[in-house]
């Protein structure tokens, strides 16, 4: 029961200083319902049990004791199922406007203003919540090549990282 009430505390503060951004990006109403899907059950549960349902140290010595297999954990299934709602109930996640189109192609859509400011916010509002600061743009620089960005999108926020 005590990993409910810590993701909810992480999830509260996340959405606190999201908020803040958005307000500053001029995107209020989507600060007060950013990640409201987060507190659906089919979210909620999974991830708090991800995050902080386990000792992780505890979980890694009793599986190599018992030879425990991580591919079949049906957590980690879960888990991933509950991402992948995530993702599709949220336009400000740069996965929500990838269409698939087959054979190994897809289509990066552009996202509308308002869902990149969002996202801006969200990374703002993330590493706020992780480190206490803002260090968005040294870990977008970091991370920018595992993201599929329409160009277009790319261009803005690149130049609205502070």
């Amino acid at each position: 029961m005590k990993h409910y009430f810590k993701y909810i505390k992480y999830v509260l503060k996340h959405k606190w200083y999201v908020f803040l951004e958005c307000c500053n990006l001029g995107i209020p109403l989507l600060g007060i319902i950013h990640d409201w899907s987060k507190f659906r059950p089919s979210e909620f549960i999974p991830y708090a049990k991800h995050f902080y349902g386990r000792d992780r140290a505890k979980q890694n010595k009793l599986e190599k004791i018992a030879g425990y297999d991580k591919s079949k954990d049906s957590d980690d299934n879960v888990f991933n199922k509950a991402w992948l709602y995530h993702i599709h109930r949220n336009k400000h996640h740069w996965q929500y406007w990838i269409l698939t189109q087959g054979e190994n192609k897809d289509m990066i859509l552009e996202m509308p203003e308002k869902y990149a400011k969002e996202l801006l916010a969200d990374w703002h509002g993330a590493g706020k919540t992780i480190t206490g600061k803002n260090n968005t743009a040294e870990w977008y620089l970091k991370h920018k090549n595992k993201f599929q960005l329409h160009p277009a999108t790319q261009d803005w926020i690149e130049a609205n990282l502070k």
